[in-house]
């Protein structure tokens, strides 16, 4: 009998978590104790495939039984006994304190906003913020161009928390 894996697992995939359980007990002939779609359609066919083009070989499974005996496993790490790395030989102690504004996001994050049916994004940088390839040195600055008009940028982009009106 041929098998053909991929019609096999398109089968698996369009079966529920339960038929799965099930179709696990008939192949491996043992209680199946996991409820993962995934993890049971990868065993299924698995078994399947093996069932039909054969297992590991007995001399195959002697070995890896041997390397599994040799095997030292932890089954948690061992105690940390180094103290903490240091630095330059000294330990730092205190919070880190930035001039950087709480309302603006970090470096690297795209604000979005629908402006006049058209999505408008600006990339906000270290040291600016960057919109259609210009470089403001504020929101109030992208907010102008984008607008026409003076507009506060905290409110044009709603960081704020109480959001500006199209």
């Amino acid at each position: 009998m041929a098998l053909n894996i991929g019609k096999e697992v398109s089968k698996l995939q369009q079966m529920t978590v339960r038929e799965l359980r099930e179709r696990y007990e008939d192949v491996f002939q043992e209680e199946c104790r996991s409820n993962h779609k995934q993890w049971l359609i990868k065993r299924i066919a698995w078994r399947l495939q093996a069932n039909v083009e054969g297992d590991l070989s007995e001399r195959a499974r002697r070995r890896a039984l041997e390397i599994a005996n040799d095997a030292d496993l932890r089954m948690k790490a061992p105690p940390r006994t180094k103290p903490a790395p240091t630095v330059r030989g000294r330990k730092v102690h205190g919070k880190i304190t930035t001039t950087h504004d709480k309302r603006i996001p970090m470096p690297g994050t795209i604000l979005t906003r629908e402006y006049k049916g058209a999505t408008v994004q600006v990339t906000v940088l270290p040291t600016g913020f960057d919109f259609e390839g210009e470089i403001y040195a504020s929101l109030s600055a992208v907010a102008k161009a984008i607008t026409g008009s003076h507009t506060n940028g905290f409110l044009f982009f709603r960081l704020n928390g109480t959001g500006a009106r199209k």
